[in-house]
């Protein structure tokens, strides 16, 4: 694999050219210990082509990550899978296709919908909560006749607890209908090098987005976009570029570069052991935790989660979590651990003692969508405290990441039961739209 993009970079870095370009830091830093970063920040200059008119060294970059991924055409994103997320939804909404999604998504779904200005038919899970939950085929489906054509099921897998959806079923689904299949498969960038590849545009899907920093060697905020039909890139490069920044982080790129070198050389096989370890790292603890959901590199225990993660916080050897609430306790793996992480996370698990979870109260009955998601994610808006809310329409969606999975979404009408819902998950304000 060549490295285009780290190849010019050295070269730029060598050459002592003076640069009256932007950024104003001229690859000097204030912080010594980090003036190798500085030094190979740079913008569009020439050579080093442009992210979203790529057609040089960077559109030679993402050709060897989709070659990689054996997807057939990908996209880089400076931005995260939020600029991934709005780019699929701008295509959709020129599509004109009913957006069919299942309710557990991440905000970033959610406010790309009140940008575009797009309806949403929401589909709930039949079993879990909003943060991790299991979907019933035959509820897609019946969403999919209850819609005029065209179409399209978003999904959101895997979701913070690790919990796989089932995509290829799904896929088949859609083109039964002839709808499109939109995956956020931000934390599932690996999935395409297990022994089974699980990615989703392996399993059907027509596109998807991979955080390629969330569980695989890149920098936060480097994306990847996938597409089924390599036809679509250029359309895609000109939604990503409405929505993300025109200073896209050549950092961030040079990373995403670097990963997908790694991938390529010893990259899989480190996955591939990773996966095996964190196997044996589950069944040795079998007896003490309840491990759930399916992906592999997701660490889930069933347990009060807040107690967990300060026991391990605090524990002699101390180990923060990625996410945690009173059903849960989430650890994220990576294929760079090393045997000693995984020794050192074993003592951890050892030391410390789980608390049972509490059960969330059931999902309450769907609320009633009173406005738009445009009208009421813009609307003036005021904060209450959750048990002055009931009967307000829910404004901007405000929920910390981790999960950033909105309970209430905007335009619906608060009831008692769920802000009870959202009181269980630590939420104790919301925003409503302001009174006149």
């Amino acid at each position: 694999m060549i490295e285009f993009l780290t190849r010019f970079l050295d070269n730029y870095t060598k050459n002592q050219t003076f640069r009256a370009h932007m950024p104003g830091h001229k690859g000097r830093s204030l912080l010594p210990e980090l003036l190798p970063a500085y030094a190979r920040d740079i913008t569009e200059i020439k050579g080093a082509d442009s992210l979203f008119e790529a057609d040089g060294i960077l559109r030679q970059a993402e050709h060897q990550t989709a070659e990689i991924y054996h997807v057939p055409e990908s996209c880089w994103s400076a931005g995260g899978s939020t600029l991934c997320i709005q780019a699929m939804l701008a295509q959709m909404k020129a599509e004109q296709r009913n957006i069919i999604s299942a309710r557990t998504v991440h905000r970033a779904f959610l406010n790309s919908c009140i940008l575009l200005d797009l309806p949403v038919k929401w589909v709930f899970p039949s079993e879990g909560s909003l943060i991790s939950g299991t979907y019933q085929i035959q509820d897609f489906e019946k969403a999919l006749q209850e819609v005029s054509a065209p179409a399209c099921i978003y999904l959101t897998s895997p979701d913070y607890a690790g919990n796989l959806q089932p995509i290829a079923e799904i896929s088949a689904l859609c083109r039964k209908y002839h709808a499109k299949l939109l995956v956020d498969n931000a934390h599932g960038a690996h999935l395409a090098f297990l022994e089974k590849n699980l990615h989703p545009i392996a399993l059907g899907a027509d596109y998807c987005c991979d955080s390629a920093h969330k569980t695989l060697p890149a920098l936060t905020g480097g994306a990847f976009l996938h597409m089924r039909e390599a036809s679509q890139v250029m359309q895609m490069k000109q939604y990503m570029q409405m929505f993300g920044s025109t200073s896209p982080s050549y950092l961030i790129m040079q990373s995403l570069e670097s990963c997908t070198k790694w991938l390529s050389e010893s990259g899989k096989e480190k996955i591939l052991s990773c996966v095996r370890r964190a196997g044996q790292l589950r069944q040795q603890f079998c007896s003490k935790y309840h491990f759930i959901g399916s992906d592999p590199l997701h660490l889930t225990i069933s347990a009060n989660g807040e107690i967990l993660a300060e026991q391990l916080r605090n524990c002699p050897y101390p180990v923060e979590c990625e996410y945690a609430d009173k059903t849960c306790l989430v650890l994220l793996l990576s294929p760079v651990m090393t045997e000693q992480d995984f020794v050192f996370l074993a003592s951890a698990l050892e030391s410390v003692q789980p608390v049972p979870p509490e059960l969330p109260p059931a999902l309450p009955e769907p609320m009633k969508q009173v406005c738009t998601l445009r009208t009421a994610g813009l609307a003036p808006f005021e904060m209450l405290p959750l048990e002055q809310a009931e009967n307000r329409i829910c404004a901007s969606v405000q929920v910390p990441c981790p999960p950033a999975v909105p309970i209430a979404v905007s335009g619906e009408k608060l009831t008692r039961q769920w802000l009870e819902f959202m009181a269980f998950y630590g939420l104790k304000q919301v925003a409503v739209i302001r009174n006149s």
